[in-house]
């Protein structure tokens, strides 16, 4: 019987986990492979401010098996700041699934959060992921946290093709400076609170994601009455971390070659084949004041332009179901990909998911 051990992984694992996450592809209509060339690190540096990668070895050999992340990050709960944890980052090698790698794995993560306790866990898991959702959440193990489904997702790949006009109003819009960090990032704080999850961002940690693939310049503010009462930004990280298309299933499968055919005529970016990466970018820090759309109408449209400029097939955007803000990016040609967000917590954990007000939440999806 083969034997595993559980530990954290070190810097001489960094190849074998990025060939893993290579040959495992995500299950769903769209089957893609979420690769992490050159550096694993790097792109669970985006999942909060602390990061411990967790890894499973075979006994004989050591040969990576499976591999989790665990990280902190300070969000907003009910308009409070909170400290909270996000796993993610889950691959099993699919020879050794079905061999309690899972359990083991979360006896790990058990412990480490027993030396760092933290009231809940956010965890996102992509809708069609039947073996994720059974294992964690119906058939899930004692020694697992509880899963609690707390809010749909949406994350819309919206199609970039020709240019499109901006959207008169009477918002001004520009483009951020370094000298600007210092208000954008009070206004993410005082606007963002109205959002479950929304990050705690600060002047310094959004100074220090230009060394993860965020240009200043690309993110834009909106302003009325020179009043900041909008932000966005188009963060590109496709340095490290990279979208492959595996397949299409379903109707997708058979749809797939005729939108691809129709693409170009209907100025709609064609889908990715089978092989082939998905050239996007993330729309990034979405905040507007008062959930106005005839702020967030023009905002969207000139990370549409920019995102179209710096060269990306694809401007993705994840909202709450239930925002408000939701149709207006609907509006535009996209694929949608349902995804639900838990919050997991062992019995010590501070039950965050009871105490939830009915705000919509904001998850960005460039740091899942």
């Amino acid at each position: 019987m083969m034997q595993f051990r559980v530990d954290l992984a070190v810097a001489a694992d960094d190849a074998a986990i990025r060939g893993l996450y290579r040959s495992q592809p995500m299950p769903g209509r769209i089957s893609v492979a979420f690769e992490r060339e050159p550096d694993f690190s790097l792109g669970c540096r985006v999942t909060g401010e602390e990061c411990q990668i967790v890894v499973a070895r075979t006994s004989t050999g050591g040969e990576i098996a499976a591999v989790a992340c665990r990280s902190a990050r300070r969000l907003y709960v009910n308009g409070s700041e909170q400290r909270l944890g996000y796993l993610g980052q889950l691959r099993i090698d699919e020879r050794f699934r079905g061999r309690w790698l899972v359990s083991r794995g979360f006896a790990l993560l058990k412990q480490l959060h027993e030396t760092d306790p933290l009231l809940s866990y956010l965890v996102s898991i992509v809708d069609g992921n039947h073996e994720a959702t059974g294992v964690l959440v119906r058939n899930r193990r004692k020694m697992f946290p509880a899963f609690h489904p707390v809010v749909d997702f949406c994350t819309l790949a919206i199609s970039v093709r020709g240019y499109r006009p901006a959207i008169h109003s009477d918002v001004n819009i520009s483009s951020a400076n370094a000298n600007l960090l210092g208000e954008v990032a009070a206004f993410l704080r005082s606007s963002g609170a109205r959002r479950q999850f929304f990050p705690v961002w600060t002047e310094e940690r959004l100074r220090g994601l230009t060394a993860l693939g965020l240009r200043i310049e690309d993110l834009r503010i909106a302003r009325r009455n020179r009043e900041i009462i909008g932000v966005v930004g188009l963060w590109d990280q496709s340095a490290y971390k990279q979208t492959v298309v595996h397949g299409y299933s379903g109707w997708m499968k058979a749809a797939a070659p005729i939108y691809n055919l129709t693409a170009p005529w209907l100025g709609r970016a064609t889908l990715p084949r089978p092989g082939e990466k998905l050239r996007s970018a993330y729309a990034a820090f979405l905040c507007v004041a008062n959930d106005d759309e005839k702020v967030f109408a023009p905002l969207l449209r000139e990370l549409y332009n920019l995102t179209r400029f710096r060269g990306f097939d694809y401007l993705l955007v994840g909202l709450d179901t239930r925002d408000p803000l939701l149709p207006v990016a609907r509006d535009y040609a996209h694929v949608a990909y349902p995804s639900r967000l838990y919050l997991a917590e062992w019995p010590d954990g501070g039950h965050v998911h009871e105490r939830l007000d009915r705000r919509p939440a904001y998850v960005d999806i460039a740091t899942l």
